[in-house]
């Protein structure tokens, strides 16, 4: 279904800088122990430190203070952060590098390592090796052996139903798990998520595999400066074959005890037996863009992690501006010795993000943008696309974001 017609918006733009900091990357700060085989019951007592020393800590970490709102009461997560997706302030965090199970939060890597690699168009066809592995009890979009799929098809079938047998499809095109698991691991690294060790490339439950909401916070990030990944993220419904699919983030499609999120545009979430329930999202309002990161809620409640999350997304918006950051998402190792590409255009902008608490690198300027979604549901269109520019220790970002009138009249209170 075409995507209705952008009427009666108003162009949010956001352009910002920043010179980039390498001292993140010093030994001290990236020494920190190797992940168990299964998460303990508390978080330990010795934590990375990239992004600040506050996030190394244990409990929850927020700069209180008169006129800062207080925390929302009944926040039950094992970990939890609230960060401003642009400047890369870290608003408030709990247990930030607490490594825990991702599940299928951990597709946001996957796509961020493979989603460039094959144009929309490429086909595929489906042989019995591609879905050798999958996890019994899986998530599954229904891809069926000996059927022909487009690469398109193929990542909706990842971010809306969360699909492994898509992911192994498009795994074995990439040369295999095994190699994309590698490639994943070696991108995490890049994106200096240290906390994050692969063992499955579509989230499911392995020994040793774990994320931490920090990581998951700045892999989100780094997706959402693809479009094809926004533009995925944020779909809501679609045809997968003969039938429609829909994006089981209910923040962004709802549900019966979860409204639609005034302003989200993704990005994805998980739940196995071992994680329990992840989250992470991205919304807009008011001008701010905040990403939180929810793991595993203690409160077994139906969409408890949603509760939780649109809880924290209240709570960033009314702080944001009055709170004094904890921290900082750091910039990828290549952001300081990247050149630009010449096929990408960005207008040089004044100004630099400021603030963050802690040790580690200067606040990376710019982030996400979202992109629209296809069917009655659309969450967010892109005018003018993303504009990044890596290059010289500075990352420019000159970033569209207009909200379409459909998605204020769905979401506004």
């Amino acid at each position: 279904m075409p995507a209705p017609k952008k009427t009666g918006r108003r162009a949010l733009m956001v352009a910002s800088a920043t010179v980039l900091s390498l001292s993140v990357t010093a030994p001290a700060a990236l020494a920190v122990p190797a992940p168990p085989a299964s998460p303990t019951a508390t978080p330990p007592a010795r934590m990375s430190t990239v992004g600040g020393a506050r996030l190394g800590l244990p409990g929850t970490q927020v700069a209180l203070a008169p006129g800062v709102p207080v925390l929302p009461e009944g926040l039950t997560a094992r970990s939890w952060i609230v960060a401003d997706a642009e400047s890369g302030q870290v608003l408030a965090a709990r247990n930030a590098h607490w490594r825990l199970p991702p599940a299928s939060t951990l597709k946001m890597l996957f796509a961020d390592t493979v989603l460039p690699r094959f144009p929309r168009g490429t086909r595929h066809t489906v042989v019995p090796s591609d879905l050798a592995g999958v996890g019994a009890g899986s998530s599954m979009v229904g891809i069926e052996q000996g059927h022909s799929y487009t690469v398109h098809d193929l990542w909706l079938g990842v971010f809306l139903r969360s699909g492994n047998d898509a992911v192994h499809v498009l795994s074995a095109m990439n040369g295999g798990v095994e190699q994309t698991v590698r490639d994943m691991q070696e991108h995490a690294g890049e994106l200096q998520a240290l906390d994050t060790q692969v063992v499955s490339p579509d989230g499911y439950d392995a020994p040793g595999q774990v994320s931490s909401a920090y990581d998951l916070t700045l892999i989100a990030r780094s997706g959402l400066q693809k479009k094809d990944f926004r533009d995925y993220c944020s779909t809501v419904s679609a045809r997968f074959g003969p039938r429609e699919i829909r994006n089981t983030n209910r923040l962004l499609s709802g549900d019966a005890d979860v409204p639609v999120y005034q302003g989200i545009a993704g990005v994805k979430n998980g739940n196995t037996s071992h994680a329990g329930a992840t989250f992470t999202g991205v919304a807009e309002r008011g001008g701010k863009v905040l990403l939180v990161t929810v793991m595993n809620p203690a409160k077994h409640e139906h969409n408890e992690v949603y509760k939780e999350t649109a809880k924290l997304f209240d709570w960033g918006f009314r702080a944001a501006g009055k709170v004094a950051p904890v921290g900082e998402l750091v910039p990828p190792r290549s952001a300081a010795t990247a050149r630009p590409d010449p096929g990408v255009s960005a207008e040089p902008v004044a100004g630099s993000a400021t603030g963050g608490a802690g040790a580690g690198a200067e606040p990376v300027a710019g982030a996400p943008a979202a992109s629209g979604s296809r069917g009655v549901g659309t969450a967010l269109a892109v005018a003018g696309g993303l504009l990044a520019l890596l290059g010289a220790g500075v990352f420019l970002v000159n970033r569209r974001w207009p909200v379409p009138e459909l998605m204020r009249r769905r979401t506004r209170p």
